[in-house]
């Protein structure tokens, strides 16, 4: 890992442009069009949902609304809107932040699906839809960071392929309580088997009404 990179190039900044998938598309986050659609969705009944967030529940539309506006106007973190291709509701948001294209550097956070999300293949993509345009704009680093108290965040990581980098003690306050941070990653040099493994899993071959024949890391 300490050979010098040749005839790197600075990755280019994600634009926004919406990302089609087979289950979902990802469309930059737009108040007008995806709050009311939003609030339904992350008001739902999990109640772990905004517990490892640095923002949230929130008890009143207002400042739901507030909150989503302010993520729509800024460019890092940069939050997408997950659509359902089959109702074309917004079920959920994550985004693209910590972006560092002159080293390369990118990370996936701010994840929040809602119910209709979780543990379908909706989810998987919408990470995976991610995942392929970071690679695609020429990143050497895909992040993936999280509250080392959060063992569901974890568990997600490893299954979509990140491998664990270890812990950093102490590294925020967040809601009044100390955070230990767990970092993950996927390397370019990585990234083509997870590739691979995600176009695997999520193809009709894989797919059935009982869940799927093979898991990610079995495709791995």
């Amino acid at each position: 890992m300490s050979n010098p990179v040749v005839d790197w190039q600075p990755a280019v900044l994600p634009s926004g442009a919406t990302l089609q998938g087979r289950f979902v598309r990802l469309e930059k986050l737009d108040v007008a069009r995806h709050s009311d659609d939003l609030w339904t969705a992350l008001q739902g009944p999990d109640p772990k949902l905004w517990d490892y967030l640095p923002y949230g529940p929130f008890a009143e539309r207002g400042l739901f609304e507030g909150w989503l506006k302010s993520q729509a106007a800024s460019v890092d973190p940069l939050f997408y809107t997950v659509i359902d291709h089959a109702s074309g509701v917004a079920h959920g948001v994550l985004s693209l932040m910590s972006i560092v294209p002159e080293h390369g550097r990118i990370e996936i956070g701010h994840v929040a699906f809602g119910g209709p999300m979780q543990r379908t293949p909706k989810s998987t993509e919408a990470v995976y839809l991610l995942a392929k345009l970071a690679f695609a704009l020429g990143n050497r680093r895909l992040e993936w960071k999280c509250n080392n108290d959060n063992a569901r965040s974890k568990q997600a990581a490893e299954r979509l392929g990140f491998t664990y980098e270890g812990v950093f003690w102490q590294h925020m306050i967040v809601k009044g309580r100390n955070r230990d941070t767990a970092w993950y990653s996927i390397t370019d040099a990585q990234w083509p088997q997870v590739h691979a493994a995600f176009e695997a899993w999520l193809a009709d071959t894989n797919q059935t009404a009982n869940g799927q024949l093979k898991s990610l890391s079995e495709l791995r």
